[in-house]
């Protein structure tokens, strides 16, 4: 499969009326498992389409095709729901062991939460959402920084920020919080609108807030938000102050007399490790870290690599950060990343990497409800694979590998008080609809202060007054999508201790778990991979342990 040969077809309201009335009219003859199947083929086609605009979107955010492209499709959006939700209503109404005989009563279980997520009646305000949430993306995206002679990107930026000169790191970082202070208003009013849009989908759907229908939302059947602050606070209790005792241990060894916002990112005091090579060089040498690690994985990236099924070079106009997408219609999926030469490049290629496993490994799943699974237990496999990498990262890393390996440990650490924070601040923000863009960074800067009260921005004003979360794109674009890394995290530690005891027996239990894929909520996903559950009292203090001593504090 090359992804230059991938076909799509736009839909539009007309053929997908055609279409959905052609399934309707099979069930009226009472061919359920041929409407099974045709809604199973146009799902996979229009999840294909959809991710190729959204991925030519991400690719050059500047291009007035791809942005037209991306701005029908969030429009026709509504319209694609509001078909499924229908014929999944009308699906749950029939004997359900036809249905579950077939897809398992998962399946089922998914399409009764989905239908609770969409009313005719909120179809416009899905659309503004999504325009708002391209908004905020094409906004980052247009950063034309000068700095150093250049003109850079927010991703090009990110170099500086790690450097070993600390006026340099200083400067990168009253550079980037610029850009923020410049366009504050903006970003205020993007998310202010965003955040009274839900709120209002949410009343129309009958809940009192938008926590809810977040949680909805984002599929979660078997926990709510009691469980989530109490992971919250196993964070608050266990990790804090193991990442308290790291950073002051950071600002002794690169001695400093007080640490500041910009200087955390140095972990190591002979600096950060970076790959050994340039993107080319690392493509090609990432071939014989898969082949030491798993024959399975080994073989699939070769075909995506070979395939094309990569971009991960960082370009003017391009979306920052990474992500993975799929085409579910030919079972391929494709990694999208801005390599700027750091540690972060290891990171995203692993993390990516692990969710494009997922997804290929879970492609014969008989439903398309199953090709993804929730993302707390998606993250599960871009995480974990950061972690299994550690063994066979010399031909990325050459000597900086062991080192590497600690930082690592560190920055997984140390994002856990961060990603319970992004999301105690989301639930805040959406119990308080009405409140101002002041009160907002007044909520950010008083949590922030109690889930990393090390951090000090000094004289950046800007993210110092409570904007720091407006550099977080998740907050805008997929609300309460963060507590996920965090919950995986737990997990994916977990992954790392027991390699430890047998790396074998750890990956083979890991491809099991990515073959799975979203045949399962979270909680039967996690015990399945013998895994403790992040909501039970006590599940970090193994892990926390296991990393006090390897880091030796």
């Amino acid at each position: 499969m090359k992804f230059a040969s991938i076909t799509t077809t736009t839909p539009s309201a007309e053929s997908l009326d055609a279409d959905y009335a052609r399934l309707h009219a099979m069930l009226d003859r009472g061919t359920l498992g041929e409407a099974l199947a045709a809604w199973e083929q146009i799902r996979r086609d229009i999840g294909t389409w959809s991710s190729m605009v959204e991925l030519r979107f991400s690719q050059d955010t500047a291009d007035a095709d791809a942005k037209a492209a991306r701005e029908y499709a969030d429009a026709l959006g509504p319209v694609i729901t509001g078909h499924d939700t229908k014929l999944k209503q009308r699906l749950l109404a029939l004997d359900p062991a036809p249905i579950e005989a077939l897809y398992g009563r998962h399946a089922l279980d998914i399409w009764r939460n989905d239908v609770t997520t969409f009313d005719p009646i909120i179809a416009d305000d899905l659309e503004q959402e999504a325009k708002l949430s391209s908004d905020y993306t094409a906004l980052l995206a247009s950063a034309k920084i000068e700095f150093d002679g250049q003109t850079l990107n927010l991703a090009g930026l990110t170099p500086y920020g790690e450097s070993m000169d600390r006026d340099m790191r200083h400067r990168a970082a009253r550079a980037r919080w610029a850009f923020f202070e410049k366009n504050a208003d903006q970003l205020d009013d993007i998310y202010d609108r965003l955040v009274k849009r839900r709120d209002k989908m949410a009343r129309a759907l009958g809940d009192e807030n938008f926590i809810a229908l977040g949680y909805r939302r984002m599929g979660r059947l078997d926990y709510g938000p009691a469980e989530v602050a109490t992971y919250r606070a196993e964070v608050l209790a266990h990790v804090v102050p193991l990442v308290a005792k790291i950073v002051d241990q950071r600002c002794r060894d690169n001695g400093l007399d007080h640490l500041y916002a910009w200087d955390e990112a140095i972990i190591d005091p002979a600096g950060n490790p970076k790959p050994q090579g340039d993107h080319d060089t690392l493509v090609a040498k990432a071939n014989d870290m898969f082949a030491a690690m798993d024959g399975r994985i080994a073989a699939f990236y070769q075909q995506m690599n070979e395939g094309g099924f990569l971009d991960l070079q960082n370009r003017p106009t391009k979306r920052g950060g990474g992500f993975c997408t799929s085409f579910p219609s030919v079972g391929m999926p494709y990694i999208f990343a801005n390599f700027n030469g750091t540690h972060h490049d290891i990171n995203v290629f692993t993390h990516e990497m692990g969710h494009a496993f997922q997804n290929y490994q879970s492609r014969h799943q008989p439903a398309l409800d199953y090709l993804w699974p929730t993302m707390e237990s998606a993250e599960i496999h871009s995480m974990s694979l950061e972690f299994l990498a550690y063994p066979h990262l010399a031909p990325l890393l050459g000597a900086e590998t062991a080192r590497y390996r600690r930082m690592h440990l560190i920055g997984a650490l140390e994002f856990l008080p961060y990603g319970v924070c992004v999301d105690h601040f989301q639930h805040e923000v959406y119990a308080n609809p009405n409140a101002t863009p002041t009160e907002r960074h007044a909520m950010w800067h008083t949590l922030e202060k109690i889930y990393m009260p090390w951090r000090d921005w000094g004289d950046l004003s800007y993210p110092a007054k409570g904007a720091r979360w407006q550099g977080q794109p998740h907050i805008y674009s997929a609300p309460f999508y963060y507590i996920d890394y965090t919950l995986a995290q737990c997990c994916a530690l977990q992954f790392w201790v027991e390699s430890e005891k047998d790396y074998r027996a750890s990956f083979d239990t890991y491809v099991a778990l990515c073959g799975l894929g979203g045949s399962a909520p979270f909680g039967g996903l996690v015990a399945a991979a013998k895994l403790q559950s992040p909501f039970k009292p006590g599940a970090l203090r193994a892990v926390v342990a296991q990393a006090e001593a390897t880091l030796a504090l």
